[in-house]
């Protein structure tokens, strides 16, 4: 697999890492997100919390290009200020009225940061399609949207992949709840 802005010879793979599985370097000039993959997601992912997931060098896989942290989810009314607001949700998505829920199945994108050597070079959208594609083409489970809590800086780079806000206005003065709709990729 190789990524637009990277040179022939640096081929990456996307592996999912396991508790065993220590990071040593990665700064993706976040703090949170550094602390959690260098300190943290082997605990969530042994407790089974969260599963990770790294884009390494092909020829040497402890150079991380970018890590994401996956966990389930679900797109429920409470996440909308009223139920008109979710109702129009569920029509916009096209759920026929037997298919109403008070909930839909969702993957939620806990963490995602890409190293600073790396910016630029489309490896952050090359980890989202590999994610898209995961549960899109190799679906073990029902799962009909991805979330995430977007930083408000990131809030143009998940525009750009496909996501939408959840709701017109959040509370959250750090984060927006945004969504993509796997069913998007039939199109």
């Amino acid at each position: 697999m190789l990524s637009p802005g990277l040179s022939e010879k640096e081929f990456f793979k996307i592996v999912r890492l396991k508790p065993s599985h220590a990071i040593k370097k990665f700064d993706c000039g976040d703090a949170d997100l550094n602390d959690f993959i260098l300190n943290r997601a082997a605990e969530f992912q042994k407790h089974r919390l969260s599963v990770s997931y790294a884009c390494v060098d092909a020829d040497d896989a402890s150079r991380v290009y970018a890590y994401c942290s996956l966990a389930n989810d679900k797109v429920a009314i409470t996440d909308f200020k009223d139920k008109t607001e979710f109702n129009r949700f569920r029509k916009k998505q096209g759920f026929p009225n037997e298919k109403r829920l008070k909930s839909y199945p969702a993957v939620k994108l806990c963490r995602l940061g890409v190293d600073e050597a790396a910016k630029g070079k489309q490896i952050g959208t090359t980890v989202l399609d590999y994610i898209k594609s995961m549960f899109f083409i190799e679906n073990k489970a029902g799962c009909r949207f991805l979330t995430v809590d977007a930083y408000l800086k990131a809030v143009p780079f998940y525009k750009k992949n496909g996501f939408h806000f959840m709701n017109v206005e959040d509370n959250d003065p750090h984060t927006r709840l945004m969504f993509f709709d796997l069913m998007d990729l039939e199109a």
